[in-house]
């Protein structure tokens, strides 16, 4: 039984899972003692019928010489049995009650040790103490899964916060440059007494395109944490949306910069109807075309296909450019993550495939990369189609105010 004192200093009985099973093994081997003890006590008054068998009237002579009726003796004889079976049965049934919890609550307190060492393990834990683990060597039982869950947990959380570290310390590096750049810039403009309108200029060009390069991976940032926190289905906006219509959106925006660099683009655009966030739709299948074009070169190709079958809607994005490594395709969808390589060069703020990411799983979807053996990358992001996906209208409702009606004039 555990005690533990409250804020008031009052002392309370906790009903711990050890207790309860204690209580209950005891009640069940007291129930299961005491009906024995009864049918032993019936058994014993219906079998003692010793005189049934005697003619009426006959006698029996007692050690002592004192003669009593057969009938009399019997009766005696069965009373004095079921007292004593009573009294010797209670006695021993309390005894066993007894053995029986104490032992009950040691086996119970040594099968759920485990469960302290999670309890105590949970308690100990922070962001500094996740390598910290169970390691339950004993019987394969339930608690035994228990502890390697529960294990599992603390690695995928361990995980969770390395790669937010990494977030952090990534997204302070990519902020900082920009800042470090136009700080720069400032502090060589104002120390040159000499400097003139032009170079006043030239550092207000580059002070622009940093701030520019900032805000881009502030916007970035927001839609990234946007989509995150809207990931499982938890879409607060589910409208009909078509995945072309996205695509054509998002190839008009960059139109001057693949004639710029005299891409060849071929689409292929069927209706792709799906349920979701149009605003996000749109940020992933810009995020695609722009890297398409932004890791392409001159004169490459780039193709663009939707789809629907088999109750998906598909979103094909195909590019030529420069090769890439399939072992570092898995890593593109991670944040920071320009063309295999870690905030290499200023192009991107490396995290369109990771919004694309986060934009498929807040609608359920899927995304996968398979680079070209000629260089370049096709993605494939594949959505629930509308008719199997339900819209979610966005409803305010205004309670009414509480008070006496009033009859209408």
């Amino acid at each position: 039984m555990t005690v533990y004192a409250s804020k008031r200093e009052r002392l309370r009985l906790r009903p711990t899972l050890r207790l309860r099973l204690t209580l209950l093994n005891g009640i069940l081997l007291v129930g299961a003692g005491a009906i024995l003890v009864l049918l032993a006590w019936l058994l014993v008054g219906d079998a003692l019928h010793p005189s049934d068998k005697l003619r009426p009237g006959t006698q029996v002579v007692l050690s002592n010489g004192d003669r009593l009726d057969a009938l009399t003796w019997q009766t005696q004889l069965v009373d004095q049995a079921s007292q004593e079976l009573l009294i010797k049965g209670l006695i021993a049934l309390v005894a066993i009650g007894i053995i029986g919890i104490a032992g009950a609550y040691a086996v119970a307190g040594r099968a759920l040790r485990p469960l302290h060492n999670v309890t105590a393990t949970a308690r100990r834990l922070g962001e500094e103490t996740l390598d910290e683990r169970i390691r339950y060597s004993g019987a394969d039982d339930e608690v035994a899964e228990l502890a390697r869950t529960f294990d599992a947990m603390l690695d995928r959380l361990a995980g969770a916060f390395e790669s937010q570290k990494r977030f952090v310390a990534n997204a302070s590096h990519e902020l900082r440059t920009p800042l470090a750049v136009m700080r720069t810039e400032i502090d060589v403009t104002l120390s040159d007494d000499e400097a003139d309108v032009a170079e006043y200029r030239r550092m207000a060009k580059v002070v622009r395109n940093a701030s520019e390069r900032a805000n881009g991976l502030v916007d970035a940032l927001l839609v990234l944490a946007r989509s995150e926190a809207q990931s499982g289905r938890r879409l607060v906006r589910k409208v009909p949306a078509d995945l072309a219509t996205s695509v054509h959106n998002a190839l008009s925006a960059v139109k001057k910069e693949a004639e710029r660099l005299k891409l060849d683009v071929t689409t292929d655009l069927q209706t792709a109807n799906v349920v979701g966030d149009p605003s996000l739709l749109d940020r992933l299948a810009g995020n695609l075309i722009e890297n398409a074009i932004r890791y392409n070169h001159l004169m490459g190709k780039l193709w663009l296909r939707t789809e629907s079958a088999n109750g998906h809607a598909r979103l094909i994005v195909g590019n030529t450019g420069f090769e890439v490594d399939p072992a570092d395709v898995p890593g593109l969808f991670e944040p920071f993550r320009r063309g295999g390589w870690e905030r290499t060069g200023s192009r991107g703020s490396g995290l369109g495939l990771s919004i694309v990411r986060a934009v498929c799983d807040a609608h359920g979807g899927t995304v996968s990369a398979i680079a070209q053996p000629g260089g370049g990358l096709e993605v494939t992001v594949s959505l629930p189609a509308a008719d199997t996906t339900p819209v979610v209208a966005a409803t305010a409702t205004v309670p009414r105010a509480k008070g006496p009606a009033v009859a209408p004039s």
